[in-house]
């Protein structure tokens, strides 16, 4: 059975044929009433009640199903806000065939996406969830959390979802339809080439991953010096790079990178800045600084949010920040290059975005783990499985509605 099949029965299972109560009967008609101003598309909704259409069907992204399974769905969403929705999801208390396209619509509809859940019983616990990132802040004990509680969950569920090469951020896509491996190949090129990366160059990687791109750069003739936090992506890591041939070219470490040091031609970080945290921008940026030589080049992989939507974000918890990626923040480009003007003494040379290629590797992921299911409903079962699929969907929508976006910055330290 497909992951997309099994999910929906699993959630039917989940929700049974629970008979609302008043409370909820009168929850879900407010959450109804402001559905209904939807304008960009249309919900069809199926529930207790029947099938109710919400919106505009002409709208440009059409109609999305969305199957209520449980009752209960309706006061946690009026209780719980945006968050809801996804927990509502992962517990079995919603489904949709057509996740990604349900999601865009909130995104698009941004207005009453906020109505929904704008309600004074929400804010008890919007309050608490901001008073736990604050437990999430990076520094050093913290970012060691962090990484641990995403990255050290096992290299099999990775290992299933990604491609050979293990690397864990967008690829480039050359032309449509093309495979994710040889994609993610192109990417490590245009990364190389970001920063003319040569034989002979002494680079630093902040960030391993599983080590495509540091084996990538060897590849080149490159010196590589590369370091993670995440103690099983260092095993991995250090096994790959002993059986490449190309262990000579690289150093790795298990270092936070406020703890490194020397001086180095290049400077490469792939979504990276991300897992540092608004608050340690600077102290980021000023480290990468200090690590190049006069006039060495730093090359960045960012996933990046609209300006104008940056500082909301930074204020609020979303379901990525509470349940995939904690600590985690997503940087505008102006915040990048404004810490990176009053901080350090990098230039900005060169800024690329290629947001939609994202949008592509998120739905390669989601497809792999969707038809195949069994390493995730081995570890975690159905609810696992729903987790990541609800995860790569719900960033997916912000990448095809350009809410979301990954540039390849390219920045020269001054020249002495």
């Amino acid at each position: 059975m497909s992951g997309a099949l099994l999910i929906a029965e699993a959630a039917a299972r989940a929700g049974g044929r629970r008979a609302p109560t008043a409370l909820q009967r009168r929850l879900r008609d407010q959450v109804v009433d402001r559905l209904a101003r939807l304008c960009c598309g249309a919900i069809r909704l199926t529930d207790h009640a029947g099938e109710t259409l919400l919106g505009d069907p002409k709208g440009p992204l059409g109609t999305a199903p969305l199957v209520v399974h449980d009752p209960a769905f309706w006061t946690a969403l009026v209780f719980g806000a945006d968050l809801a929705a996804g927990e509502g999801f992962v517990s079995g208390q919603w489904s949709s065939d057509d996740l990604v396209r349900l999601l865009q619509l909130f995104v698009r509809d941004r207005e009453v996406r906020q109505q929904v859940g704008r309600s004074p019983w929400s804010w008890p616990r919007r309050l608490l969830r901001r008073a736990g990132q604050l437990l999430r802040q990076n520094h050093r004990r913290g970012s060691e959390r962090n990484i641990r509680d995403h990255y050290d969950l096992g290299d099999e569920l990775f290992a299933h979802m990604l491609d050979p090469s293990m690397t864990y951020s967008s690829a480039w896509f050359e032309y449509e339809g093309q495979p994710l491996a040889a994609a993610q190949q192109h990417k490590l090129q245009r990364l190389g080439d970001l920063v003319d990366l040569g034989p002979g160059d002494h680079l630093l990687e902040i960030g391993t991953g599983w080590g495509s791109l540091a084996l990538f750069a060897a590849g080149r003739g490159a010196r590589v010096v590369t370091t993670t936090i995440s103690n099983n992506q260092f095993t991995t890591a250090q096994q790959r790079l002993a059986q490449s041939g190309l262990g000579d070219r690289v150093q790795l470490l298990r270092r936070d990178y406020r703890d490194l040091d020397g001086t180095f031609d290049k400077l490469l970080s792939c979504e990276m800045i991300e897992a540092v945290g608004a608050r340690f921008l600077p102290t980021y940026l000023r480290t990468c600084a200090a690590r190049l030589r006069p006039g060495g080049l730093l090359g960045l992989q960012a996933i990046t949010i609209q300006d104008r939507l940056y500082h909301g974000a930074l204020r609020s918890v979303d379901y990525i920040k509470r349940h995939v990626f904690p600590g985690s923040f997503i940087p505008s480009v102006a915040a990048i290059v404004d810490a990176a003007a009053r901080h350090s003494d990098l230039q900005l040379e060169h800024y690329t975005d290629f947001g939609p290629h994202y949008a592509t590797t998120l739905c390669c992921w989601r497809e792999r783990i969707t038809t195949a299911p069994e390493p995730f409903l081995r570890r975690g079962g159905p609810a696992l499985l729903r987790a990541w699929v609800y995860y790569l969907a719900y960033c997916e929508a912000g990448f095809r509605e350009r809410q979301l976006g990954v540039g390849h910055f390219r920045f020269r330290r001054a020249r002495a």
